[in-house]
């Protein structure tokens, strides 16, 4: 016979040992366990008691999130935006470059407030260092058999389709540089969701002993690698500014001594100068000089020093260690140059023996924009600029094809009127070709042969040019000149 005790609504109170807070849009009350002595469940504790008496503050550590103001010490302490203890591969500026004390940054007045004159002998001065330099590069666009499928799914829409084919023919490129293949590890700078690395693990198929380091300073919501659970390869992930990463103190690359590739994606602005210094400087030369031993240790301890001597004249490459190249290769596409920043900029060196130092590299960094802003004709009136300054991605994260500017129907170009937006654009490209050059000399110096070439269509990326680079004695691509 069913019981007639009234339900806990009929009543007006909570069922014995639940918790008492009435839920208004379930109409009832909440039915979670209470603990003894308690009346409302962990849930529903601080929304019913003394809600209006306790205060909320700001974390003084994150500003984007609240605290009560009565545990703000114990929130402290767990708080995720806390300092938290350096890695051994955390060394401070380590990539940063070396400051020059003679150069103090000069507070630089925007390209719109200078004058016609100024303006007209900085490009004076662009054009005279870029005598000699292509501005055409080699069409270098290519895919992938391991992105069929993907470029080819009818769900796609165009986002993802633009970076799904850059994603191909970046991945093509590196195959092309022989670069695929076991016994390596794949650093990917800027590495975002991580995508990148996805692909070249998916093309990488069963190779043996394959490591992926991501690295990228900002926590990254929805990535890839952590989903890849296959046994010949390791997905870590790295959470640091560039700046700061030295390679060699990471147990993999110090223990298995894995050749490195280091690739990305539009890796911006000074993030690219300091990536290569990372992988070029402070690792290869790093490893260079601790593997630069006497010939009898890198021998088989039971050789005689006979034995040696002769295996040295013959050069008897199965016996005698082949030498071990720290980085087997650069794969990065570049974007974002009015980001770069005079003092991580790897071309230094270049841009001096130009006759060119911060102030003009600063004015190229800017007007490099000028490539990618998408800028349209129209009537200058300078009192009323609106330039608006933003980090503009789509929405995959990834992209900053605008060149950091954008330019709205009720706002006006805060550039000078006596160039044409074609003359503009000419000129945005051929800054950007010049700190590229930089780049490409300072990767010469560094006993790499690098190249420069359009990966992707301008109508898929506008930021469509990829670096590549592979240590002298490889088989290496046209370089650049």
């Amino acid at each position: 016979m069913a019981s007639s005790a009234p339900t806990p609504h009929a009543t007006g109170f909570p069922a014995e040992g639940r918790c008492g807070y009435y839920v208004e849009k379930k109409k009832r009350f909440c039915r979670m366990v209470v603990a003894a002595g308690k009346r409302f469940c962990g849930e529903h504790a601080g929304a019913a008691e003394e809600e209006n008496t306790r205060k909320r503050i700001l974390c003084p550590l994150d500003p984007k999130h609240t605290v009560y103001e009565d545990q703000l010490a114990k929130h402290l302490k767990k708080c995720n935006s806390r300092e938290k203890p350096k890695p051994d591969f955390f060394i401070q500026d380590i990539n940063a470059g070396l400051t020059d004390e003679t150069e103090v940054p000069e507070q630089f007045v925007p390209i719109s407030s200078l004058s016609e004159e100024q303006l007209e002998n900085l490009i004076k001065k662009l054009r005279k260092a870029s005598e000699g330099l292509s501005s055409t590069l080699k069409d270098q666009i290519m895919s992938h058999p391991a992105l069929h499928d993907a470029l080819n799914d009818p769900k796609n829409g165009d986002s993802a389709t633009k970076h799904l084919k850059q994603q191909a023919s970046i991945l093509g490129n590196i195959e092309k540089l022989k670069l695929l293949g076991p016994r390596r590890c794949f650093v990917e700078f800027g590495a975002g969701k991580g995508k990148l690395s996805h692909w070249v693990d998916i093309a990488l198929k069963d190779a043996e002993k394959v490591h992926f380091i991501l690295v990228e300073k900002v926590t990254t919501r929805f990535k890839v690698d952590g989903k890849h659970r296959k046994k010949n390869s390791v997905f870590e992930r790295l959470q640091i500014d560039i700046q700061h990463l030295c390679l060699n103190k990471i147990p993999v690359l110090s223990k298995e001594k894995l050749p490195v590739v280091g690739i990305g994606k539009h890796l911006c602005g000074v993030a690219t100068d300091l990536a290569l210094r990372c992988l070029v400087e402070t690792y290869a030369a790093s490893c260079e000089e601790r593997n630069e031993e006497p010939l009898a240790k890198r021998i088989k301890n039971d050789k005689t020093e006979k034995e040696i001597n002769t295996l040295a004249k013959e050069g008897n490459e199965k016996s005698v260690p082949e030498k071990w190249t720290p980085v087997a290769g650069i794969v990065i596409a570049l974007c974002c140059h009015h980001r770069c920043d005079w003092r991580h900029y790897v071309g230094k060196e270049y841009f001096k023996a130009l006759g060119l130092g911060a102030v003009e590299f600063h004015y190229f960094q800017r007007m490099s924009s000028w490539a990618t802003c998408g800028m349209r004709k129209t009537s200058l009136d300078a009192s009323n600029i609106t330039t608006k300054r933003k980090d503009h991605q789509n929405d995959d994260g990834e992209e900053h094809d605008d060149g950091g500017y954008r330019f709205t129907d009720d706002t006006v170009e805060s550039l000078p009127g006596f160039l044409t937006v074609e003359e503009k654009k000419k000129i945005g490209h051929l800054c950007k070709l010049l700190i590229d050059q930089g780049r490409i000399e300072y990767l010469q110096q560094k006993r790499f042969s690098p190249a420069l070439q359009y990966y992707t269509d301008p109508l898929v990326s506008l930021e469509n040019v990829l670096l590549t680079a592979l240590p002298n004695h490889s088989s290496s691509p046209e370089t650049t000149t």
